[in-house]
């Protein structure tokens, strides 16, 4: 369990491998050979939490096979608690096929017919563990399909119940739900539960529908139970809304080799800052100095290959902050 450190956050969600193509800008049908890169948004997250320091435990489903028994070494590996991990003996653990296309863009294909992540079900939740998380974090593809989503929706309730701060991280994968349509509809119909809410700066185009990225358009997606709402910005760093007060924090200027992961080390870094003390979303100078760091974390994670094995630790962030100053 969580030392005395700090306020256990619990992950819960989907981990999967990504395979991502040995050359960098062609097509996935093009890639001459794929490396292997653990990854899952709500898995990138815990893991960026306990790099940082933080308790962290990460709660889903993996296959029984070779590849969900690496996942949940990895998670070991790097401090994360997999207490909350089952395995799927019918079911395979999640693939996705991820390029970075010659103009920048990700192009995704998963293989997930069912996969073990999906097939996680309410009596299989560890229910003593999610109740002591400080803060339960989650995304949206876990309310594609059941039982999943009623794992999640349970989960949810159990946590929030038992006191935790909800942070909601969309993360919209659009090839995996049925249209877009049902993306939002499903996105949206958890979304006066959270407490905090990170969205991108694509994920708030797509959830309002206006090509504006501005504070009327994210005040859209405001509701009267949220303490924070987080529009990310890339490397023009993050907007912030609370109920009193409104800003922006920049964003660090590094050479960009890949973002993936950069979302989920942003909102690891911010967890991991407030989860003793949620008061710092009430006073706007500790909010800004936590929000400098997670735009910190985010930068560093995009100037290596891969998500995991880019995430940082709380040195490389301080000398990051020091070289900006």
């Amino acid at each position: 369990m969580a030392s005395a450190k700090s306020g256990l956050i619990v992950s819960f969600g989907e981990m999967l491998i990504d395979f991502v193509p040995t050359v960098s800008g062609v097509s996935l049908a093009e890639a001459p050979g794929f490396l292997k890169a653990p990854g899952g948004a709500p898995a990138n997250v815990a893991i960026a939490v306990a790099r940082l320091g933080g308790a962290a435990s990460f709660v889903g489903k993996l296959g029984d096979d070779e590849f969900g028994h690496m996942l949940a070494g990895i998670l070991k590996e790097n401090g994360v608690s997999a207490e909350g991990v089952n395995f799927d003996k019918g079911a395979r653990t999640a693939l996705a096929f991820v390029t970075l296309r010659a103009d920048g863009e990700r192009e995704f294909m998963f293989y997930r017919n069912p996969s073990a992540d999906m097939l996680l079900t309410p009596d299989e939740l560890n229910l003593d563990l999610i109740r002591s998380a400080k803060v339960f974090h989650y995304g949206s593809i876990s309310l594609i399909v059941e039982p999943c989503r009623s794992a999640h929706m349970k989960a949810m309730e159990a946590a929030k119940a038992a006191g935790a701060l909800l942070s909601y991280d969309p993360n919209l994968r659009l090839p995996l739900w049925p249209s877009a349509e049902e993306a939002k509809k499903q996105i949206l119909s958890i979304w006066k539960t959270a407490d905090l809410i990170k969205v991108s700066d694509v994920e708030l185009e797509f959830l309002t529908g206006s090509d504006k990225i501005d504070d009327e358009s994210a005040m859209s997606l405001w509701h009267d139970n949220l303490k924070l709402l987080l529009v990310t910005l890339g490397e023009k760093g993050c907007r912030y809304y609370t109920k009193n007060f409104r800003g922006g924090v920049d964003g660090y200027h590094v050479k960009a080799v890949d973002t993936t992961g950069a979302g989920d080390s942003f909102v690891g870094a911010l967890l991991c800052k407030i989860v003793d003390d949620h008061s710092i979303i009430e006073d706007e100078a500790r909010l800004k100095e936590v929000l400098k760091y997670a735009c910190a974390c985010g930068a560093i994670t995009t100037t290596k290959k891969g998500a995991i094995p880019a995430l940082p630790s709380h040195s490389e962030v301080i000398s990051v902050l020091n070289g900006a100053k």
